[in-house]
């Protein structure tokens, strides 16, 4: 399930809620300026980390204000962030969230070239996937990181 891009800073970003028996899916946010770089990461990841687990909840933002106000709003376990993105990269904000938000999730970023792990490690990242994106690694990172919070 994904949950509409949002541009406005005022505009309601919350995982999205799962109720009933089942088990709750894990909660990502996923920040890049370019609609064809969050749809590259939602079909890489795919709906579930493996078969018959829970769907992940997307949430995909745009915009940087809107990225830091949903994650200052929390609820997330974890964040995906386009190193690439115009103006305001993914590095540069996981630093900040990094040194701002209280127990911030685990964040991903995905880097422009694998050379510039060196940059993203700068950034506090806790992991890295450099681009052309592979699905397999993708897929191998987000669920690595969702474990080690489990």
């Amino acid at each position: 399930m994904t949950d509409q891009t949002t541009e406005s800073p005022t505009d309601a970003i919350t995982p999205t809620a799962r109720t009933g028996p089942a088990a709750r899916g894990p909660r990502i946010l996923l920040y890049s300026d370019d609609r064809s770089v969050r749809d590259q990461v939602r079909t890489a990841v795919g709906p579930r980390l493996r078969a018959h687990a829970p769907e992940i909840a997307w949430a995909e933002v745009a915009t940087p204000a809107v990225l830091i106000a949903a994650a200052d709003r929390g609820g997330w376990d974890l964040l995906v962030l386009d190193g690439e993105a115009d103006k305001s990269g993914g590095m540069g904000l996981c630093r900040q969230l990094k040194n701002e938000i209280y127990r911030c999730p685990p964040v991903v970023v995905l880097t422009g070239r694998p050379d510039d792990g060196w940059l993203a490690s700068w950034s506090l990242a806790d992991a890295v996937v450099p681009r052309p994106l592979d699905a397999i690694e993708l897929q191998r990172t987000v669920a690595d990181q969702l474990a080690a919070t489990a």
